[in-house]
């Protein structure tokens, strides 16, 4: 009954014994050197500790969407301007004249940004390039919205106003290419075996304006359509500065892949028989052919001062 009882007495001792509260009533009483520290009663019961005197921590207010949406386009618009600029454009085909590679209305994503790196166009690749000299005098120019001269702008849709073309490169400079008769045609002399040309065309056309044999400037290109007869390419521009080859200058980019619609998703690779051994041989020969001649007068030099010892 003794521990009972004595355990009944500590249990209950505490509870029994009034707490003195330091800092009397209201607080009114609290010691000094306390300012700035939470009671008791503010820990257990959750309130925030507040310094005597001060202010509550002001709490982060979130912004509305509605508030930052306009910020949020503003910087889509920025980094699309940017995409444009340097990196990808959209661009639409407009005709026919690629065919069947390109269908009239696809979209195509040009690279923009290896040309700011010294590359130039390579045989065989399908490229975008400013209009060098009229080549499109006559042609319909559509009358975008103001909303689709926005888009365009930023990159967002294809440029309606932009005087462009969309050929593939079959020479380079330094190469020489030619067409006679209905073809095959031919570059540095190797004919080309083209499974892209539009079916029922002739790799040539027998018109004698497109009937040629040249050897492209350097800092040129030569370019035609895979849909040979139905392509205003190089082939008659041959009055132009530059027998109608092409500024590598006026070269936006190499057209990638086909966007759009979804199912003509495609790559636009370069075709194999661009890559067929011998093709390059004149265009490889030429820095050869110049060391050589470089060279000679100083072979003749040192064996004639050997002859003289």
């Amino acid at each position: 009954m003794g521990d009972v009882a004595v355990g009944a007495q500590e249990g209950h001792g505490e509870a029994e014994r009034p707490q003195q509260d330091p800092a009397g009533p209201e607080g009114l009483d609290r010691p000094q050197g306390t300012e700035g520290t939470a009671t008791a009663s503010e820990a257990v019961h959750g309130e925030p500790a507040v310094p005597v005197g001060g202010t509550a921590p002001k709490t982060g207010k979130q912004r509305s969407f509605w508030k930052e949406l306009p910020l949020l386009i503003g910087i889509a618009l920025i980094l699309a301007l940017l995409i444009k600029t340097f990196l990808v454009q959209a661009f639409s085909i407009p005709s026919d004249s690629m065919q069947n590679t390109l269908q009239r209305g696809d979209r195509v994503l040009v690279d923009k940004l290896t040309p700011w790196f010294g590359s130039e166009p390579e045989r065989g690749e399908v490229v975008v390039f400013h209009d060098p000299g009229n080549w499109l005098q006559g042609e319909p120019t559509p009358q975008p919205n103001a909303v689709q001269k926005v888009l365009s702008f930023v990159g967002l849709m294809p440029s309606a106003e932009e005087k462009d073309l969309i050929k593939r490169v079959v020479a380079v400079g330094g190469d020489t290419v030619e067409c006679k008769g209905t073809g095959p045609l031919k570059v540095n002399g190797k004919a080309l075996n083209e499974p892209y040309v539009f079916a029922g065309n002739t790799p040539c056309s027998t018109d004698p304006e497109s009937q040629f044999k040249i050897t492209v400037p350097k800092g040129r290109i030569w370019v035609m359509g895979d849909h040979r007869q139905n392509s205003a390419d190089s082939r008659y521009h041959q009055e132009q500065p530059g027998g109608g080859s092409v500024p590598v200058d006026k070269v936006v980019g190499r057209a990638l892949v086909i966007a759009w619609p979804i199912n003509r998703w495609d790559t636009l690779p370069v075709p194999s028989t661009f890559g067929q051994s011998g093709i390059g041989t004149v265009a490889a020969a030429a820095p050869a052919a110049l060391g050589l001649l470089g060279a000679a007068p100083v072979v003749l030099l040192r064996r004639r001062r050997r002859s003289t010892r």
